[in-house]
């Protein structure tokens, strides 16, 4: 466990895209929060709130953020086969977590709690690196949890719920009303000011929020069904083609049918899988509509406690367990409508495109990475200025410390230290760059080029069209990365590369030699 305190001597008074900059803009919202008042006593179930709720302290002292970098399954292999989904590269600069914990800070939560586990070394690092000097105030922090071993528990995480139960005994140090659960790998730009305030005036346990139209891809998060005054009335997980229904609810926590699956061990999926639940759409005069789920729930500071520990302790997660659960038990769960850019990078192609869109001067896409106002921050580098020798370069973004040859490149990301050859031309592409300089080592060295011994970057006269290509990759001379035979799925890993949705997908270090044909 890593705990980075946020503070810093004196404020800064420029961001230019960096971390460091936030000192100046949120220092004065720093004052030490004391929470001497019980955690449900602005929240409750009834009409009337017992006080006002502009009386709540501001977020930054009453909400926690709780975010997830990493999944066991991920979708977006072989960009995960040394990392997880957070540490993956976007627009040349940036990491996919960045984009998440920048939403908390740019909305005035200082108090991050990240929850890693798989492949998490290199989200580990970044975040330790990124955020340990952010000027969030005496109180602010991002906590790094790593996934460990207790007498109690001796396995893995084996959900997100189960992740935070086990770290509940942290987090229930931090003195908050509600906690934020957040995906670490999604690419959006949300004010979370707004569902916190949407939360408390209506007065839920739990809110959800969700996108303001379906969308049929989206099988992760679950569908709600909800009312005209946007409370939760159904909740529906699909599995294969077809939807399950998990809803509220005709019995109380305290029937009898309840307690026996619930002490007798039995999962939740098993009990709610076993009981013929009724919609509780009765009345026809309401208007009814269905969201999709985008996996980010605010829930209470005593209610994420009472469900994790008390009523269902034996839950892994929250989409398929938890929040079914709490429905069931009459908890009152309301939606909170999103209706800007998302992308849950659920595919290569998803991601792919996600970085095509950061290159185009339309605002069609994620718009962030160059918005003064509410910018995405991730680690400060200290690398020269990209150097470019006569290279033509249109529609593109080009990250720090990258050496451009006579090379033509289009509508391309190119990451930092990225070394592009003379003669080499590369269209519509993620280049991921490297963690190192090398072409001077081995020129220093005298070693043969050939080979393994292919320097890291692209190589002379190599055509690269509609690719990504990873991390410290080293493609050598005359190469074509163009998927000549259209190839839609295929996996040569042996040989360095896979092809999924038909972008060729160059693995991690991988050596393509010169005048390959992929």
């Amino acid at each position: 466990m890593v705990r980075l305190q946020l503070s810093l001597p004196t404020p800064i008074p420029q961001t230019n895209g960096s971390i460091a900059g936030l000192a100046s803009i949120r220092q004065k919202s720093s004052s030490k929060f004391h929470c001497t008042l019980p955690p449900r006593l602005f929240i409750s179930n009834s009409q009337q709130a017992q006080y006002p709720i502009s009386l709540l302290p501001p977020a930054n002292q009453s909400v926690a953020a709780i975010v997830f970098g990493d999944g066991s399954e991920s979708r977006l292999y072989p960009l995960t086969k040394r990392r997880t989904e957070g540490a993956i590269p976007i627009a040349a600069n940036y990491r996919l977590v960045d984009a998440v914990v920048s939403n908390c800070i740019n909305s005035n939560i200082n108090k991050i709690y990240a929850l890693t586990q798989f492949n998490s070394t290199s989200l580990n690092s970044h975040l330790s690196r990124a955020y340990s000097r952010v000027g969030l105030g005496k109180e602010g922090f991002v906590e790094v949890i790593a996934a460990f071993q207790s007498l109690e528990d001796k396995g893995w995480f084996q959900g997100a719920a189960d992740a935070v139960r086990r770290c509940l005994w942290v987090m229930e140090e931090c003195p908050v009303t509600e906690f934020l659960i957040l995906p670490g790998h999604h690419l959006y730009k949300m004010d979370y000011q707004k569902i916190i305030e949407a939360h408390r005036k209506s007065e839920a346990d739990i809110t959800i929020a969700a996108l303001s139209a379906l969308r049929d891809q989206d099988t992760g998060f679950g569908f709600l069904e909800v009312n005209s005054e946007n409370q939760v009335l159904e909740f529906r997980l699909k599995s294969g083609s077809e939807p399950i229904s998990l809803v509220s609810v005709s019995f109380p926590p305290s029937s009898s049918l309840f307690r026996f699956y619930h002490f007798s061990g039995c999962s939740l999926r098993k009990f709610i899988s076993e009981i013929q639940v009724e919609s509780s759409r009765k009345c026809k005069d309401i208007a009814y509509c269905n969201l999709s789920s985008m996996g980010i729930y605010l829930i209470n500071r005593d209610i994420i406690v009472q469900l994790l520990k008390e009523h269902f302790p034996k839950a892994n997660d929250f989409t398929s367990e938890v929040i079914p659960g709490a429905i069931s038990m009459g908890m009152k769960i309301q939606a909170f409508i999103f209706d800007g850019y998302w992308e849950d990078m659920r595919s290569i192609e998803a991601f792919y495109q996600a970085n095509m869109e950061s290159t185009k001067k339309a605002n069609m896409g994620f718009n962030s990475f160059f918005d003064k106002e509410s910018p995405i921050y991730t680690l400060p580098r200290v690398l020269p200025p990209t150097h470019m020798n006569d290279a033509a370069i249109t529609d593109s973004i080009i990250g720090d410390g990258c050496i451009l040859g006579r090379c033509k490149i289009k509508g391309t990301v190119v990451g930092t230290r990225t070394r592009v050859g003379d003669g080499a031309v590369i269209e519509d592409s993620v280049i991921m760059g490297s963690d190192i300089y090398q072409m001077e080592d081995i020129q220093e060295s005298g070693m043969d080029r050939k080979g393994i011994d292919t320097p890291i970057g692209i190589g002379e006269d190599t055509q690269i069209r509609k690719a990504i290509v990873d991390k410290s990759a080293r493609i050598g001379k005359n190469v074509l990365i163009i998927n000549k035979d259209n190839v839609q799925e295929g996996n040569n890993e042996a040989n360095g590369y896979v092809i999924s949705g038909g972008i060729v997908v160059v693995l991690p270090s991988a050596v393509i030699p010169d005048g390959s044909i992929l």
